[in-house]
């Protein structure tokens, strides 16, 4: 396990956030939802501890404790004071080590998580996003949400989870831990029971699932339908890994088009004709094939106006280059946006922990930095052309706005 420590002045606070390779995408095609299951079971006993006893250890520190699962991996969370590592931390080593798995508490984190899949089915935008998602990776490991499907859920028992969790112990993992901690914390780490035998040799659990997108698709557009007056639109396509020389490129864009009042989005579909509610572009952290999406929300009788506009915003990225003024602006704006989501030790610990995760250096955002002075609008127009050609549209609304939207993609 790669222990990293981030000492900053945080008035006696410290978070520790360790990445464990392998989340989601590593889910058995019919079991989809498993990595998830596991992770949530893994907060309810460990060690010499049940349920209960966690709750209580954990509350009487006045601290967290969460286990989450990503597509690229499982990410365990704590934050405490310094004075509580050493009690609190031994609780992230059991949860690899030792998880209990009790059967009365795994069921009902069945239970929860098909209450949770029910609730994103009536969400617009996650309706929106499974569809574009599905028409873009099909049944591959980035195909489906973390927290899997209904069927697949109900017929996951204990049985199948067993060598998920006994695989933890020997995945690649990387421990952040920023804020204020004690002196000898890595020592005690490394030498503690509770961390002992945890490796990095990755030899119980390979990945295999290789991360591809569907090379031809039979239609280009995705609709889902549910009873709203809302339209959500989302016009994107899948493009490269996060360490890719490129994505600098497509991150600036992502700026350019999105990121706040003066971005092509908002002056376009906000300012100028005021057509949305919302609007933005999704460009997460992935380690391979990242979706960049521009997505908007509006109303029914906007919908066709909405998506024409998007359309016009999306090609213009790709057939003109950014003025002088605009680069230097985005450029700004992109320090800005790195510098406002490293504010706090959790986001700086979770960020580090990311990044060291999908196998970049825990110098990556420096790299970056010096290299974009250099970068050129032509690089950018250039990488637009090379990796958003024919974007993707997904549409959720209701039955007779589809239609419409459908007619109008299909002209």
């Amino acid at each position: 396990m790669n222990i990293i420590l981030d000492e900053l002045s945080s008035k006696n606070i410290m978070s520790a956030k360790l990445w464990i390779e392998e989340g989601s995408r590593n889910d058995p095609k019919d079991k989809k939802g498993i990595h998830q299951l596991l992770s949530s079971t893994m907060l309810r006993g460990c060690g010499p501890y049940n349920n209960k006893q966690i709750a209580e250890i954990v509350e009487n520190c006045g601290a967290n404790l969460n286990c989450d699962t990503y597509e690229d991996g499982l990410l365990i969370s704590l934050k405490c004071v310094e004075t509580d590592a050493y009690k609190l931390l031994p609780l992230i080593g059991w949860m690899i080590t030792k998880p209990i798995l009790q059967i009365d508490q795994f069921e009902l984190e069945k239970d929860l998580t098909i209450k949770a899949i029910k609730r994103q089915k009536e969400s617009t935008y996650q309706l929106a996003f499974d569809g574009w998602r599905k028409m873009v990776y099909g049944d591959g490991p980035y195909g489906h949400d973390p927290l899997g499907s209904i069927d697949d859920i109900k017929k996951i028992n204990k049985e199948h989870i067993l060598p998920i969790a006994s695989s933890l112990i020997h995945r690649k993992k990387n421990l952040v831990i920023s804020g204020k901690f004690p002196i000898n914390l890595k020592n005690y780490i490394e030498n503690t029971i509770e961390f002992k035998g945890i490796s990095n040799h990755n030899k119980a659990f390979k990945n295999i699932n290789k991360i591809e997108t569907i090379s031809k698709h039979r239609s280009s557009i995705c609709t889902r339908s549910l009873n709203t007056k809302q339209v959500i639109l989302l016009l994107g396509k899948a493009t490269i890994r996060y360490d890719s020389k490129s994505d600098i490129l497509l991150r600036l864009l992502s700026c350019y088009l999105g990121y706040g009042m003066s971005s092509l989005l908002f002056k376009v579909l906000r300012e100028k004709y005021g057509v949305v509610y919302e609007a933005g572009i999704y460009h997460p952290i992935r380690e391979q094939q990242t979706p960049f999406i521009m997505h908007a929300s509006t109303s029914e009788e906007k919908g066709i106006i909405t998506l024409q506009l998007l359309k016009e915003c999306w090609e213009k990225v790709i057939n003109s280059e950014i003025s002088p003024e605009e680069l230097d602006l985005v450029k700004i704006k992109y320090r800005g946006q790195m510098a406002h989501s490293l504010q706090s030790i959790s986001q700086r610990a979770e960020h580090k922990a990311h990044l060291l995760g999908i196998g970049l250096t825990k110098d990556h955002d420096k790299e970056i930095l010096q290299r974009l002075e250099s970068i050129t609008s032509k690089e950018i127009k250039d990488a637009a052309n090379r990796y958003l050609k024919n974007p993707l549209l997904s549409v959720c609304s209701n039955k007779e706005v589809i239609r419409k939207i459908f007619k109008d993609w299909k002209a």
